[in-house]
């Protein structure tokens, strides 16, 4: 990739590429590399110098179980693409990469990645207190118009109780002029 490409991470781009693994999201190192504009083993070889950076919580690598499920839900080359179980990074591991890529596209790139995962806790927080608040109001309503749908039902019953409408053939004769 050209180091001089135009800086691809937009907020909605970056969440294109944000995957759930282990209950955690993540951003796998292609991504990332694809993003900084970095070959993914340049940013691989990066990450290994610097290890201790890296604890579990910031960064894993895929097991083989999980490499070959998320080539299923992929399409792939069979000549090229990753042969290597891809390093995973969540937002702490992101946020600790711009101190071991040093660029200015990285500082730029791990900017707009912040901001999308700020972004998307921000929805989901948003969705989780929307469906709180729809929770409250089917149960504040519910309590308020149960005499309505008592009402209604009551009704219904009725209905269903009396007597048909129209005439049925040989016991009501209408009356002759």
């Amino acid at each position: 990739m050209a180091k001089n490409s135009p800086v691809l991470a937009s907020i909605d781009f970056v969440a294109t590429k944000i995957i759930y693994l282990r209950g955690e999201k993540v951003l796998l190192d292609s991504d990332l590399a694809m993003l900084y504009g970095v070959e993914t083993k340049v940013l691989k070889q990066a990450v290994r110098r610097n290890l201790e950076r890296f604890p579990d919580d910031f960064m894993f690598e895929l097991t083989d179980e999980e490499f070959a499920n998320l080539r299923s839900q992929s399409v792939t080359s069979s000549w090229g693409g990753q042969r290597y179980p891809p390093f995973a990074f969540t937002e702490q591991g992101v946020a600790m990469l711009s101190g071991v890529l040093k660029s200015t596209r990285a500082i730029e790139t791990n900017i707009a990645i912040m901001r999308t995962f700020v972004a998307l806790r921000k929805l989901m927080l948003s969705n989780s207190q929307l469906a709180t608040k729809i929770k409250q109001l089917e149960k504040k309503y519910d309590q308020r118009f149960k005499i309505v749908f008592d009402t209604i039902q009551q009704l219904i019953n009725q209905e269903k109780e009396a007597r048909p409408i129209g005439f049925e053939i040989g016991k009501n004769k209408p009356a002759s002029m």
